[in-house]
Protein backbone atom coordinates (compact mmCIF):
# COMPACT_ATOMS: atom_id res chain seq x y z
CA UNK A 1 0.00 0.00 0.00
CA UNK A 2 1.40 3.39 -0.90
CA UNK A 3 2.31 6.08 1.52
CA UNK A 4 -0.32 8.53 0.26
CA UNK A 5 -2.87 5.56 0.51
CA UNK A 6 -2.11 4.58 3.89
CA UNK A 7 -2.35 8.81 4.88
CA UNK A 8 -6.04 8.32 3.41
CA UNK A 9 -7.09 5.60 5.36
CA UNK A 10 -5.72 7.29 8.76
CA UNK A 11 -8.14 10.37 7.43
CA UNK A 12 -11.36 7.96 6.84
CA UNK A 13 -10.64 6.00 10.72
CA UNK A 14 -9.93 9.25 12.28
CA UNK A 15 -13.31 10.85 10.76
CA UNK A 16 -15.44 7.51 11.38
CA UNK A 17 -13.95 8.04 14.97
CA UNK A 18 -15.35 11.25 16.11
CA UNK A 19 -18.67 11.22 14.50
CA UNK A 20 -20.85 11.40 17.38
CA UNK A 21 -21.90 7.69 18.79
CA UNK A 22 -25.51 9.07 18.06
CA UNK A 23 -24.45 8.29 14.05
CA UNK A 24 -24.25 4.95 14.82
CA UNK A 25 -27.14 4.16 16.57
CA UNK A 26 -29.11 5.60 13.80
CA UNK A 27 -27.82 3.82 11.73
CA UNK A 28 -28.08 0.39 13.67
CA UNK A 29 -32.22 1.08 13.68
CA UNK A 30 -32.27 0.54 10.17
CA UNK A 31 -33.97 -3.05 9.11
CA UNK A 32 -34.29 -3.85 12.91
CA UNK A 33 -38.14 -4.44 14.74
CA UNK A 34 -38.99 -2.72 18.37
CA UNK A 35 -41.34 -4.69 20.57
CA UNK A 36 -43.73 -1.99 22.47
CA UNK A 37 -44.46 -4.02 25.32
CA UNK A 38 -47.40 -2.73 26.77
CA UNK A 39 -48.88 -3.52 30.49
CA UNK A 40 -52.27 -4.01 29.82
CA UNK A 41 -54.96 -6.47 27.93
CA UNK A 42 -55.55 -5.23 23.91
CA UNK A 43 -58.47 -2.83 24.94
CA UNK A 44 -58.58 0.34 26.69
CA UNK A 45 -57.66 4.15 26.68
CA UNK A 46 -53.90 3.17 27.00
CA UNK A 47 -53.99 0.99 24.24
CA UNK A 48 -54.60 3.94 22.55
CA UNK A 49 -52.23 6.23 23.71
CA UNK A 50 -49.26 3.51 22.45
CA UNK A 51 -51.42 3.07 18.80
CA UNK A 52 -51.29 7.21 18.09
CA UNK A 53 -47.72 6.72 18.98
CA UNK A 54 -46.45 4.05 16.89
CA UNK A 55 -47.07 5.31 13.59
CA UNK A 56 -44.93 8.50 14.24
CA UNK A 57 -42.37 7.06 16.31
CA UNK A 58 -41.60 4.87 13.60
CA UNK A 59 -41.16 7.65 11.05
CA UNK A 60 -38.86 9.89 13.21
CA UNK A 61 -35.98 6.82 14.07
CA UNK A 62 -33.71 6.88 11.80
CA UNK A 63 -33.88 4.25 9.70
CA UNK A 64 -37.52 3.41 10.02
CA UNK A 65 -37.78 0.55 11.99
CA UNK A 66 -40.61 -1.97 12.11
CA UNK A 67 -42.73 -1.30 15.40
CA UNK A 68 -45.07 -4.12 16.66
CA UNK A 69 -47.00 -4.12 19.62
CA UNK A 70 -47.06 -7.36 22.22
CA UNK A 71 -49.03 -7.07 25.54
CA UNK A 72 -48.15 -8.73 29.09
CA UNK A 73 -51.38 -7.65 31.27
CA UNK A 74 -51.45 -8.45 34.84
CA UNK A 75 -50.95 -6.78 38.82
CA UNK A 76 -51.65 -3.43 37.60
CA UNK A 77 -48.58 -3.25 35.07
CA UNK A 78 -46.21 -4.81 37.65
CA UNK A 79 -45.85 -8.91 35.68
CA UNK A 80 -44.41 -6.26 32.21
CA UNK A 81 -42.12 -3.63 34.25
CA UNK A 82 -40.61 -6.43 35.95
CA UNK A 83 -39.98 -8.38 32.91
CA UNK A 84 -38.84 -5.37 31.22
CA UNK A 85 -36.22 -4.34 34.05
CA UNK A 86 -34.77 -7.63 34.33
CA UNK A 87 -35.40 -9.88 31.87
CA UNK A 88 -35.13 -7.51 28.42
CA UNK A 89 -31.74 -6.98 26.60
CA UNK A 90 -31.28 -3.23 27.06
CA UNK A 91 -30.34 -2.83 23.16
CA UNK A 92 -33.03 -0.28 22.61
CA UNK A 93 -35.15 -2.92 20.60
CA UNK A 94 -37.77 -3.07 23.49
CA UNK A 95 -39.91 0.24 24.70
CA UNK A 96 -42.08 -0.61 27.81
CA UNK A 97 -45.71 0.88 27.93
CA UNK A 98 -47.69 0.79 31.04
CA UNK A 99 -50.32 3.17 33.36
CA UNK A 100 -49.14 5.28 36.25
CA UNK A 101 -49.79 2.49 37.78
CA UNK A 102 -46.61 1.38 37.37
CA UNK A 103 -45.03 4.56 39.44
CA UNK A 104 -47.66 4.51 42.34
CA UNK A 105 -47.26 0.71 42.99
CA UNK A 106 -43.45 1.21 43.50
CA UNK A 107 -43.89 4.32 45.39
CA UNK A 108 -46.21 2.61 47.60
CA UNK A 109 -44.06 -0.28 48.36
CA UNK A 110 -46.53 -2.83 47.10
CA UNK A 111 -45.77 -6.45 46.90
CA UNK A 112 -44.40 -8.23 43.87
CA UNK A 113 -42.47 -5.70 42.27
CA UNK A 114 -38.82 -6.29 41.80
CA UNK A 115 -38.24 -2.97 39.49
CA UNK A 116 -36.60 0.55 40.88
CA UNK A 117 -38.89 3.73 39.11
CA UNK A 118 -35.93 5.54 39.61
CA UNK A 119 -33.54 3.54 37.36
CA UNK A 120 -36.14 3.07 34.21
CA UNK A 121 -35.34 5.50 31.75
CA UNK A 122 -37.97 7.28 30.51
CA UNK A 123 -39.12 8.38 27.28
CA UNK A 124 -42.60 10.44 27.52
CA UNK A 125 -46.00 10.17 28.38
CA UNK A 126 -48.79 11.56 25.56
CA UNK A 127 -50.35 13.20 28.22
CA UNK A 128 -49.80 14.88 31.44
CA UNK A 129 -53.63 15.79 32.75
CA UNK A 130 -56.14 13.67 33.34
CA UNK A 131 -59.79 13.86 35.17
CA UNK A 132 -60.73 10.66 36.95
CA UNK A 133 -64.31 10.45 37.15
CA UNK A 134 -66.61 8.54 39.58
CA UNK A 135 -69.62 7.30 37.98
CA UNK A 136 -72.62 5.09 39.07
CA UNK A 137 -75.08 3.57 36.08
CA UNK A 138 -78.23 5.93 36.18
CA UNK A 139 -80.28 2.68 36.64
CA UNK A 140 -79.05 2.80 40.63
CA UNK A 141 -81.03 5.81 41.28
CA UNK A 142 -77.99 7.76 42.94
CA UNK A 143 -78.25 11.02 41.54
CA UNK A 144 -77.06 13.33 44.31
CA UNK A 145 -73.80 12.72 46.59
CA UNK A 146 -76.50 12.34 49.86
CA UNK A 147 -77.90 9.56 48.14
CA UNK A 148 -74.42 7.83 47.35
CA UNK A 149 -73.62 8.21 50.94
CA UNK A 150 -76.87 6.53 52.05
CA UNK A 151 -76.84 3.26 49.84
CA UNK A 152 -75.13 0.71 51.63
CA UNK A 153 -72.71 -1.91 49.83
CA UNK A 154 -72.03 -0.03 46.38
CA UNK A 155 -70.38 -2.51 43.97
CA UNK A 156 -67.53 -0.96 42.14
CA UNK A 157 -65.79 -2.68 39.85
CA UNK A 158 -62.12 -2.56 38.31
CA UNK A 159 -59.49 -4.11 36.70
CA UNK A 160 -57.14 -5.34 39.53
CA UNK A 161 -55.95 -3.64 43.09
CA UNK A 162 -52.93 -1.41 42.66
CA UNK A 163 -54.61 -0.52 39.12
CA UNK A 164 -54.44 3.58 38.40
CA UNK A 165 -58.32 3.23 38.38
CA UNK A 166 -59.03 0.80 41.24
CA UNK A 167 -56.55 3.16 43.64
CA UNK A 168 -58.82 6.65 42.32
CA UNK A 169 -61.92 4.78 43.33
CA UNK A 170 -60.93 3.42 46.57
CA UNK A 171 -59.75 7.22 47.57
CA UNK A 172 -63.30 8.19 45.97
CA UNK A 173 -64.95 5.88 48.16
CA UNK A 174 -63.04 6.84 51.16
CA UNK A 175 -63.32 10.57 50.86
CA UNK A 176 -66.80 10.96 49.72
CA UNK A 177 -67.98 8.46 53.18
CA UNK A 178 -69.49 5.51 50.97
CA UNK A 179 -71.32 3.12 53.47
CA UNK A 180 -69.83 -0.28 53.40
CA UNK A 181 -68.61 -0.24 49.47
CA UNK A 182 -67.07 -3.48 48.09
CA UNK A 183 -65.01 -3.65 45.03
CA UNK A 184 -65.04 -6.10 42.39
CA UNK A 185 -61.82 -6.65 40.74
CA UNK A 186 -60.79 -9.38 37.80
CA UNK A 187 -62.43 -7.56 34.58
CA UNK A 188 -60.40 -6.03 31.49
CA UNK A 189 -61.61 -2.61 31.03
CA UNK A 190 -63.85 -3.31 28.45
CA UNK A 191 -65.29 -6.13 30.46
CA UNK A 192 -66.10 -3.80 33.89
CA UNK A 193 -67.59 -1.08 31.93
CA UNK A 194 -70.59 -4.29 30.33
CA UNK A 195 -70.39 -5.40 34.22
CA UNK A 196 -71.67 -1.56 35.52
CA UNK A 197 -74.14 -1.28 32.80
CA UNK A 198 -75.32 -4.62 33.43
CA UNK A 199 -75.98 -4.05 36.92
CA UNK A 200 -73.25 -6.51 37.61
CA UNK A 201 -71.25 -3.54 39.12
CA UNK A 202 -73.09 -0.25 40.26
CA UNK A 203 -70.09 1.95 40.11
CA UNK A 204 -66.41 2.55 38.81
CA UNK A 205 -63.98 5.16 38.05
CA UNK A 206 -62.61 5.87 34.88
CA UNK A 207 -61.42 9.04 32.60
CA UNK A 208 -62.71 11.54 31.07
CA UNK A 209 -60.95 10.99 27.94
CA UNK A 210 -62.31 7.06 28.17
CA UNK A 211 -66.10 8.33 28.33
CA UNK A 212 -65.31 10.96 25.72
CA UNK A 213 -63.67 8.72 23.57
CA UNK A 214 -64.91 5.32 24.08
CA UNK A 215 -68.35 5.23 25.83
CA UNK A 216 -69.38 8.99 24.50
CA UNK A 217 -73.17 7.21 24.70
CA UNK A 218 -72.87 7.02 28.29
CA UNK A 219 -73.06 10.89 28.59
CA UNK A 220 -75.52 11.27 25.00
CA UNK A 221 -78.12 8.80 26.65
CA UNK A 222 -77.60 9.62 30.11
CA UNK A 223 -76.69 6.28 31.07
CA UNK A 224 -74.62 6.83 34.04
CA UNK A 225 -74.06 9.67 36.65
CA UNK A 226 -70.98 11.15 37.59
CA UNK A 227 -70.25 12.28 40.99
CA UNK A 228 -66.62 13.93 41.70
CA UNK A 229 -63.72 14.50 39.72
CA UNK A 230 -59.70 14.30 40.67
CA UNK A 231 -58.60 17.44 38.18
CA UNK A 232 -55.06 16.95 37.21
CA UNK A 233 -53.23 19.33 37.06
CA UNK A 234 -55.13 21.07 40.12
CA UNK A 235 -57.92 23.47 38.96
CA UNK A 236 -57.30 21.46 35.16
CA UNK A 237 -60.99 20.68 34.28
CA UNK A 238 -62.03 19.22 31.59
CA UNK A 239 -64.68 21.27 29.41
CA UNK A 240 -67.32 18.62 29.60
CA UNK A 241 -67.20 18.00 33.16
CA UNK A 242 -66.06 21.40 34.14
CA UNK A 243 -69.39 21.61 37.12
CA UNK A 244 -68.27 18.03 38.94
CA UNK A 245 -67.31 18.90 42.00
CA UNK A 246 -63.63 18.14 42.62
CA UNK A 247 -62.55 15.73 44.95
CA UNK A 248 -60.38 18.43 47.20
CA UNK A 249 -63.88 19.57 48.71
CA UNK A 250 -64.65 16.53 50.68
CA UNK A 251 -60.95 16.25 52.28
CA UNK A 252 -61.64 17.05 55.76
CA UNK A 253 -57.70 17.59 57.40
CA UNK A 254 -54.25 18.60 55.55
CA UNK A 255 -53.09 14.69 55.06
CA UNK A 256 -56.31 14.17 53.57
CA UNK A 257 -55.49 16.45 51.03
CA UNK A 258 -51.53 15.22 50.97
CA UNK A 259 -53.02 12.03 49.68
CA UNK A 260 -55.00 13.54 47.39
CA UNK A 261 -51.73 15.49 46.16
CA UNK A 262 -49.87 12.34 45.73
CA UNK A 263 -52.16 10.54 43.78
CA UNK A 264 -52.35 13.48 41.50
CA UNK A 265 -48.51 13.23 40.61
CA UNK A 266 -49.08 9.52 40.19
CA UNK A 267 -51.41 11.02 37.43
CA UNK A 268 -49.06 14.08 36.70
CA UNK A 269 -46.37 11.82 35.19
CA UNK A 270 -48.71 10.32 32.94
CA UNK A 271 -48.85 6.47 30.99
CA UNK A 272 -45.19 5.83 30.64
CA UNK A 273 -42.75 5.02 27.73
CA UNK A 274 -39.47 3.40 28.97
CA UNK A 275 -36.66 1.32 28.39
CA UNK A 276 -34.66 -0.88 30.71
CA UNK A 277 -31.14 0.47 32.83
CA UNK A 278 -28.36 -0.11 31.04
CA UNK A 279 -29.61 0.55 27.24
CA UNK A 280 -26.65 2.50 25.38
CA UNK A 281 -27.23 6.22 26.00
CA UNK A 282 -26.62 6.80 22.33
CA UNK A 283 -29.64 4.75 21.52
CA UNK A 284 -31.84 6.81 23.77
CA UNK A 285 -31.16 9.74 22.92
CA UNK A 286 -32.07 8.23 19.25
CA UNK A 287 -35.31 7.47 20.45
CA UNK A 288 -36.04 9.95 22.78
CA UNK A 289 -35.53 12.76 19.97
CA UNK A 290 -37.69 10.49 18.28
CA UNK A 291 -40.29 10.56 20.72
CA UNK A 292 -39.83 14.56 21.26
CA UNK A 293 -40.83 15.03 17.15
CA UNK A 294 -43.57 12.85 17.90
CA UNK A 295 -45.07 15.03 20.33
CA UNK A 296 -44.45 17.89 18.36
CA UNK A 297 -46.05 16.73 14.98
CA UNK A 298 -49.31 18.28 13.88
CA UNK A 299 -50.64 14.88 12.37
CA UNK A 300 -49.74 13.71 15.81
CA UNK A 301 -52.39 15.72 17.20
CA UNK A 302 -55.18 15.09 15.04
CA UNK A 303 -54.22 11.42 15.23
CA UNK A 304 -55.04 11.47 19.26
CA UNK A 305 -57.79 13.58 18.72
CA UNK A 306 -59.28 11.62 16.14
CA UNK A 307 -58.98 8.37 18.86
CA UNK A 308 -59.20 9.85 22.40
CA UNK A 309 -61.79 12.77 21.86
CA UNK A 310 -58.95 15.11 23.09
CA UNK A 311 -56.25 17.05 22.86
CA UNK A 312 -53.20 15.55 24.03
CA UNK A 313 -51.09 17.23 26.73
CA UNK A 314 -47.56 15.74 25.93
CA UNK A 315 -45.26 15.12 28.98
CA UNK A 316 -41.70 15.16 27.21
CA UNK A 317 -38.92 12.80 28.45
CA UNK A 318 -36.55 14.94 30.25
CA UNK A 319 -39.87 16.39 31.98
CA UNK A 320 -40.85 12.76 32.90
CA UNK A 321 -37.88 11.66 34.57
CA UNK A 322 -37.95 14.62 36.69
CA UNK A 323 -41.42 14.46 37.57
CA UNK A 324 -41.04 10.64 39.09
CA UNK A 325 -37.87 12.13 41.16
CA UNK A 326 -39.51 15.01 42.78
CA UNK A 327 -42.79 12.53 43.79
CA UNK A 328 -43.80 13.32 47.19
CA UNK A 329 -42.48 9.78 49.53
CA UNK A 330 -43.46 11.68 53.01
CA UNK A 331 -43.77 8.22 55.18
CA UNK A 332 -47.07 9.33 56.85
CA UNK A 333 -48.65 10.23 53.59
CA UNK A 334 -47.32 7.15 52.16
CA UNK A 335 -48.96 4.94 55.26
CA UNK A 336 -52.09 6.69 54.92
CA UNK A 337 -52.51 6.08 50.88
CA UNK A 338 -51.29 2.73 51.42
CA UNK A 339 -54.18 1.70 53.79
CA UNK A 340 -56.84 3.55 51.48
CA UNK A 341 -55.89 1.71 47.81
CA UNK A 342 -55.07 -1.55 49.33
CA UNK A 343 -57.48 -5.01 49.07
CA UNK A 344 -59.19 -4.95 52.72
CA UNK A 345 -61.91 -2.83 54.16
CA UNK A 346 -61.27 0.96 53.99
CA UNK A 347 -59.52 2.67 57.39
CA UNK A 348 -61.95 5.24 59.63
CA UNK A 349 -61.86 9.03 58.73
Amino acid sequence: MSFNKILQFILVVSLLWQLPAVVFAQAFYEGKTITLLQGRDAAGTGVLYAKTVMPFLQKYIPGNPHIVPEFMPGAGGRKAANHIFRTVRPDGLTIGSAGAGVVSLAVLGESGISYDIDKFIYLGSTYSTANPLFITRKEAGLDTIDKLRAFSGLRIGDQSVGFSTYNEGRLFAYLLDLKGPKFVVGYSRAEADLAMLGGEVDARTTLATTVLGRNREWIERNLVNVHAVINVPQGEKHPHFAQVPDLDIFAKSDIERRVITLLRVFRLVGAPFFLPPGTPKDRVEVLREAMRKTFEDPEFHKEYKKLLGDEPTPLMPEAQEEAIKKIPRQPDVIALLKKIVGAGPLPRR
